[in-house]
């Protein structure tokens, strides 16, 4: 009697799938910090931006005041007809920030962008204040002494 082998085999031996389950873990490892690093940056640039249109929206809710004055706190700026900015910016949290603001008096205020992970949604802290010039502290809280944004 003969036997007979098919050569015909179909599917995968076991070194072709543990080679391709190599590659995709080796792709995986390149990819994920790149993608957590992207991430970590739009959210810090958002805060930026969140915080630039805040000091524009507090200069006009305070120029259409009279007398002159900044709002007691955000939720004003968002319950205003029309508002001067989202409900979302106003609850304080966005985008892995969080936004603290104090009125001082008609004429001052501070507000201050803090991640609310650091080192996941942000390292950098942001500060500005009625003169509108944004300072930014590399780790932890920025404050009036802190550096400018470039």
């Amino acid at each position: 009697m003969r036997a007979y082998h098919s050569h015909d085999a179909k599917g995968f031996t076991l070194v072709e799938i543990m080679i391709v389950v190599a590659i995709i873990a080796l792709i995986a490892a390149v990819a994920i910090p790149n993608m957590l690093r992207a991430r970590h940056n739009a959210d810090e640039t958002a805060a930026i931006a969140s915080c630039r249109t805040l000091v524009s929206s507090l200069e006009s809710w305070r120029a259409n005041q009279t007398p002159l004055s900044y709002p007691a706190n955000l939720l004003v700026l968002s319950a205003a007809n029309p508002p001067y900015i989202d409900t979302v910016l106003s609850s304080g949290t966005k985008q892995g920030y969080n936004f603290t603001y104090v009125f001082g008096s008609a004429n001052t205020y501070t507000l201050n962008a803090d991640p609310v992970t650091v080192a996941v949604t942000g390292t950098r802290g942001f500060f500005v204040d009625q003169t509108g010039v944004i300072r930014v502290a590399a780790a932890g809280a920025a404050g009036a002494a802190s550096p400018p944004l470039d």
